[in-house]
């Protein structure tokens, strides 16, 4: 459903004569609710000064929109600003709540999307910074679904390999009371797992191995459950080298059937540098071994070949050589590179009395995911996770995190949410209506032209793979219905005006609700 401000936006086109306007929020109030550069844009093509331009479109304005605009002023150098009346912002509530969807997304070219995010080797519980890929790529899957496209979720865990054999050693290692060997694995779940396998200290490193990562992965998944995270496909490493053509040796044949591959001593390579890579990549060595590479190169094979439009890989910041070659493979397959996006997690630091927490899974120093949530729960994690863009470092703040106050922004948010769920409950059969008269107050009026921008803020944290942007709308919008209800009393005034603020009450507290679910956070009832 077309929204009141992108028909706005259309009148506004249609005046500029096929040239394309913007159409913004003013920062300052007394510059009107909306601006546009027409004018400045039609002139050159009219040969006339702008601003006798502007006053033209702003004439054609006034004609079209009729009584939905109170009056239209020229500034600056040809900018023309634009006064909403009160009945365009009354009919805006009253669309805002017969569309059910209200946020959801129609793209011209919907996409099928795969989005692979978390992907931790099962070498360990989930830490806290595993936590940050989990939410970050969880709710860019609801926003890119609210957008409009067709999104399946996707972890991978990488159970084959060296890592995974140092992992059955370290617990053989354990089982015998010795240390892990060099490299190995340290920390309490070590010792854990060498206690719970029954007959860990004799038996073969590899089976100890699958043994302890199925043990891993079943509480990978159930901490990932309890965080409101639920996957499509689970894709294990393993299974690239099964079967007789492995997929391994299927993609490695599909390289080489496009003049890619080549032998040298012995290890099989693919020619990257044909493509922008600094080096020639190998994917399989000398003696047998399969690369990481090489298991990368088989399961994106495999991704493309189930019919993804667009493939999001979440990693962590130290994987930034990772893109340049994978870029190269793609188009070595005769794939578009592009369908391929790697936004890069950076690091999360927890926070406590002003300290931060040491992080190294391997020797056994960190904070689990699941320890996270035993101490501020799934909310505040969630929105702290995913109130800062996921390029930037973030300290998560335990102190904080724990506070009911309006310090704390997902208390903040979720109060709003709860305050107006009582509004609600105390006004009873009171009907809201959006169709009532009088002249509205301006903190209504600012309501209004939040809530009107969230559609807005849907296409463009799917558009820049940015879910932090639904946070801070959140905490926005929050904090404009604050201020609404400060400054106008909603039951108890003249029936006319109690109905349409209730109106307006119901629509945020759906809007609130509906962008709090793409964090994956709750909207409760009380508080």
């Amino acid at each position: 459903m077309t929204t009141p401000v992108d028909e706005l936006r259309s009148a506004v086109e249609r005046a500029a004569q096929g040239a394309s306007p913007t159409l913004e929020r003013p920062k300052k109030a007394h510059f009107g609710d909306f601006s546009t550069n027409a004018a400045l844009l039609l002139a050159p093509k009219l040969r006339q000064p702008p601003r006798e331009v502007a006053e033209r479109l702003g004439e054609q304005l006034r004609d079209s929109l009729g009584d939905r605009i109170a009056r239209v002023e020229v500034a600056g150098p040809g900018f023309l600003n634009l006064f909403m009346s009160d009945a365009w912002y009354r009919d805006a509530v009253g669309r805002i709540l017969r569309d059910e969807s209200f946020g959801a997304g129609r793209p011209e070219r919907p996409e099928r999307v795969n989005v692979e995010f978390v992907s931790a080797n099962p070498t360990g519980p989930l830490t806290a910074a595993g936590g940050r890929h989990a939410a970050y790529g969880d709710s860019l899957a609801r926003i890119l679904a609210l957008a409009g496209h067709t999104v399946e979720r996707e972890y991978y865990f990488n159970d084959a390999g060296s890592q995974v054999r140092k992992l059955g050693e370290s617990i053989r290692a354990r089982a015998r009371g010795e240390e892990p060997p060099e490299d190995g694995y340290e920390g309490d779940y070590v010792v854990e797992l060498a206690a719970r396998i029954a007959g860990s200290a004799d038996m073969d490193v590899d089976e100890l191995a699958r043994r302890a990562v199925d043990e891993l992965v079943a509480g990978i998944q159930g901490t990932l459950e309890r965080y409101r995270v639920r996957f499509d496909t689970w894709f294990r490493e393993a299974a690239l080298h099964e079967g007789d053509p492995s997929p391994i040796a299927h993609a490695v044949d599909e390289l080489r059937a496009h003049g890619h591959v080549y032998e040298s001593e012995g290890a099989v390579w693919l020619r990257t540098t044909s493509f922008g890579d600094d080096k020639d990549r190998v994917l399989v060595r000398s003696t047998g071994e399969v690369t990481y590479f090489g298991a990368d190169v088989a399961y994106h094979l495999n991704k493309l070949e189930r019919g993804f439009d667009r493939l999001v890989n979440v990693l962590g910041a130290d994987h930034h050589g990772y893109v340049g070659r994978m870029k190269a493979l793609f188009s070595a397959l005769g794939a578009d590179p592009e369908v391929l996006e790697v936004p890069m997690m950076q690091f999360v630091h927890i926070v406590e009395g002003g300290q931060r927490a040491s992080m190294s899974k391997r020797r056994g120093e960190f904070v689990t995911l699941d320890e996270l949530l035993d101490e501020i729960g799934v909310d505040a994690t969630r929105f702290f996770m995913l109130q800062r863009s996921h390029d930037t470092t973030i300290d998560l703040d335990l102190d904080l995190a724990r506070q009911e106050s309006a310090e704390n922004p997902v208390y903040y948010v979720q109060y709003a949410h709860a305050r107006i769920s009582s509004i609600l409950a105390k006004a009873g059969d009171s009907a809201p209506d959006a169709g009532s008269d009088g002249e509205l107050h301006p903190a209504e009026r600012v309501l209004v032209l939040k809530l009107l921008g969230f559609p807005g803020e849907v296409a463009e944290a799917a558009e820049r793979r940015a879910p932090h942007r639904i946070a801070s709308y959140a905490l926005e919008l929050a904090q404009d219905f604050t201020a609404f209800y400060r400054d106008c009393k909603v039951v108890g005034v003249e029936p006319a005006v109690e109905s349409f603020r209730l109106a307006l009450c119901v629509a945020t507290r759906r809007t609130i609700a509906r962008a709090l679910d793409l964090l994956g956070v709750e909207a409760p009832e009380t508080m």
